[in-house]
């Protein structure tokens, strides 16, 4: 069941229905809606294809390309849940790649098991 879950999540960013991902996430997870905008913020100089502001509680993704990427937009979303009680907290890049790669593989797994493709 938890599968499938994240598997649908993965499918929703994929197919560019991201708001509709991070209302079902931050239901589960008892968390606010994060805020997702197109383009970085101008303070952000490093070369990065994302960022999160938990004072906004706003993912800013580079471009609309990002906007559906999986591990891009389920990465931010790590963050958002780690400051969701303390806005100076971060979770750390080694934990938010897990937590994005946890949906992935789940999502690669579901899709052969429905194709049966390997």
């Amino acid at each position: 069941m938890e599968q499938r879950f994240k598997a649908a999540i993965v499918w929703l960013i994929l197919n560019g229905k991201v708001e509709k991902a991070m209302e079902i996430l931050a239901k589960k997870h008892g968390v606010r809606v994060p805020i997702i905008e197109v383009g970085l913020p101008k303070r952000n100089k490093r070369k990065t294809l994302a960022c999160y502001n938990g004072k906004k509680r706003t993912i800013s993704l580079l471009n609309s390309d990002t906007l559906k990427d999986p591990f891009v937009v389920l990465h931010e979303f790590y963050h958002h849940l780690r400051t969701a009680d303390d806005a100076k907290h971060r979770g750390t890049e080694k934990y938010a790649d897990a937590f994005a790669k946890e949906y992935l593989a789940a999502y690669r797994i579901t899709t052969i098991q429905e194709t049966g493709n390997d």
